[in-house]
């Protein structure tokens, strides 16, 4: 599924490399991508902090920091 700021942050782009940008049009490219990324890095983080890591023994290794909001947030019982 595709990002609901990408499709206008794509065409801005290639506008850019055809015929430039106004003043407009830059200062929308630049807001949608901040909150491109800032979404981006909000799911990241979450999906990250809802995974645990074992190793080849089945031993888990998850950082203790992830474990500590895992706990936090009612994911882990242990």
């Amino acid at each position: 599924m595709e990002n609901k700021y990408l499709k206008r942050i794509n065409e801005l782009a290639r506008k850019a490399k055809a015929d430039g940008l106004n003043a407009d049009e830059q200062a929308e490219q630049k807001r949608l991508r901040q909150v491109y990324v800032k979404e981006f890095r909000e799911g990241l983080r979450q999906q990250i902090e809802q995974t645990q890591i074992f190793n080849k023994k089945g031993q888990e290794t998850t950082p203790k920091k992830v474990q500590e909001i895992q706990r936090k947030n009612g994911w882990r019982k242990d």
